[in-house]
């Protein structure tokens, strides 16, 4: 199964693309093994509207257009449900093994997901309820798709 993230928003080179770029090749590197795949950012531009809905709107579409065919999609958004790393991990090896081939974590711009991107989600879900800088929802959403495959990989998980 491939796993990609689809983010509205460039990151900079720096430490935050870095430490991404370092959650994910890990993930590459045991997923292969349990049958995950991918590891990709896939980068959209914010839009340059006037005003938040018409934003949202012009960020969904393209969204939409970067989603593939039937793939999972699980919208990053302060109003979904949180989730400890067992239960996400889980999550994942179960569309794995269900035969789902894309799974696909989307991440708004500044003014948020759109309706029709929560409507589209499979699942939204969410890290906190505080509000955090696009970069660092990236590094975190990095870091729990290199534990899900550490998990479902079978090593032993500090809190199990």
């Amino acid at each position: 199964m491939k796993i990609g993230i689809i983010a509205v928003g460039r990151m900079k080179n720096g430490p935050e693309r870095e430490l991404v770029a370092r959650y994910l090749d890990r993930a590459l590197a045991g997923g292969r093994q349990i049958g995950l795949t991918g590891f990709s950012v896939t980068e959209l531009a914010e839009s340059r509207a006037g005003n938040p809905e018409t934003r949202k709107s012009e960020e969904a579409k393209a969204i939409l257009a970067a989603l593939p065919d039937g793939a999972i999609a699980i919208a990053l958004d302060e109003r979904g449900k949180a989730t400890d790393s067992e239960a996400f991990a889980a999550n994942i090896g179960d569309w794995r093994d269900n035969g789902k081939h894309d799974l696909f974590f989307i991440i708004g711009g500044a003014d948020g997901l759109a309706a029709e991107i929560r409507q589209r989600a499979d699942r939204t879900i969410a890290f906190s309820p505080l509000t955090w800088p696009h970069q660092i929802v990236r590094i975190l959403l990095a870091e729990q798709v290199y534990r899900a495959t550490t998990i479902l990989s079978g090593h032993p998980y500090h809190r199990s």
